[in-house]
């Protein structure tokens, strides 16, 4: 891995959801909400960290869609018949050789997979530590910046 490529995060959005309590009981209660507040943190982390930020969901429709407002993070939403899975593998495979490419994700398959095409995986716990730690930062800098004034 050159320290020199750009990097991205790929986030398993329907795994890293069920894996972090407060998103899990969000989900119960409305999916699309649990959706959005998984998107508002990686907004939040992409705009302090030198990662771009791709977060991937399952089934929404009869083909696979991307969205992306300008300077915000990429969200894909898979097929139906296609996995979430099979899409991360697929932008892991295609993209080690161009960028730095972490995958958060707790599917031990999907983790594998990543590591043989020459990326990086993480665990929804270790991605949880990095925003938190993001946020320090960020907390920091402010505070920084309010006593220069």
């Amino acid at each position: 891995m050159a320290d020199s490529l750009p990097s991205f995060l790929v986030v398993d959005g329907n795994n890293v959801i069920h894996a972090w309590p407060k998103l899990s009981k969000i989900y119960r209660q409305r999916k699309a909400s649990a959706y959005q507040e998984l998107v508002k943190v990686l907004e939040s982390y992409q705009d302090f960290s030198d990662q771009r930020v791709v977060v991937v969901f399952d089934g929404r429709g009869t083909k696979t869609t991307e969205e992306r407002e300008k300077g915000s993070i990429q969200i894909f939403y898979s097929a139906q018949n296609i996995s979430a899975d099979s899409i991360i593998e697929r932008l892991a495979a295609g993209n080690t050789a161009k960028y730095h490419i972490v995958v958060a994700t707790d599917d031990v398959s999907i983790q594998d997979a990543v590591v043989a095409f020459g990326g990086e995986a993480i665990s929804s716990d270790s991605l949880a530590e990095r925003i938190k730690n993001s946020q320090n930062e960020m907390n920091r800098w402010l505070e920084a910046r309010r006593r220069q004034n």
